[in-house]
């Protein structure tokens, strides 16, 4: 569902230009919003939630998905916690549909997805990895890398149940917006992908914005 939003830029109180292949790990508050914006267009933005009171818990794409009955997430959507409770609503988005299930790149997938020679290439599950090692005092390790939600990526279900990496539908100056429902920990990896089209094999900047609670 598209639905734009009535907060003006000029009132963010915070805001990152996250550049491809980079990652962003920051806290919101309960009541503030913040906005991932494509600022090219077809941009892949891997993110992970938890809970800043209690890291180990973090967003669950499967009581996401069971409790709103949808694979997809747009203006409207609750992000739910593996505890079953709502960590952030959707409140506005321009592009219409995120991924809740391709999951993330890693050296691994590409290997197995396309071929040996790409082992080497950078990948999302590297980002978050550096993100954690380089700022320990979120108290985030290995095992709280656990699956993300792909904002402005592209993956449709196949009839026959399966998954397919398409065309972002996504385009520059789109966005997505969530406020927080409890204090929040973001972690961001601006998609480095170069094998499939989910950024148009050319990985570009997205913005990262704060407002704080009305």
């Amino acid at each position: 569902m598209i639905k734009e939003s009535n907060l003006p830029e000029a009132a963010a109180v915070f805001r990152e230009v996250v550049l491809a292949g980079d990652y962003y790990l920051g806290k919101v508050s309960a009541g503030q919003v913040f906005r991932l914006l494509d600022l090219e267009g077809n941009q892949a933005a891997d993110t992970l939630f938890y809970c800043a009171d209690d890291p180990a818990e973090r967003y669950s794409a499967t009581d996401t998905i069971r409790e709103q009955g949808n694979v997809y997430l747009t203006a409207g959507s609750i992000l739910r916690s593996n505890k079953n409770q709502p960590m952030l609503e959707i409140v506005a988005d321009t592009c219409g549909r995120h991924d809740t299930l391709g999951g993330a790149c890693a050296t691994e997938s590409n290997t197995v997805r396309y071929d040996l020679e790409k082992r080497c290439m950078h990948a999302c599950r590297d980002s978050w990895m550096l993100a954690i090692a380089e700022k320990p005092e979120y108290g985030l390790s290995k095992r709280d890398i656990t699956h993300n939600i792909n904002f402005f990526m592209n993956v449709p279900v196949t009839a026959d149940g399966g998954l397919s990496f398409a065309d972002g539908i996504s385009g520059a100056g789109k966005y997505v917006e969530l406020k927080a429902l409890a204090d929040i920990y973001v972690l961001i990896s601006n998609c480095p992908q170069l094998n499939n089209p989910c950024n148009a094999y050319n990985p570009t900047p997205i913005e990262y914005l704060v407002w704080d609670a009305a």
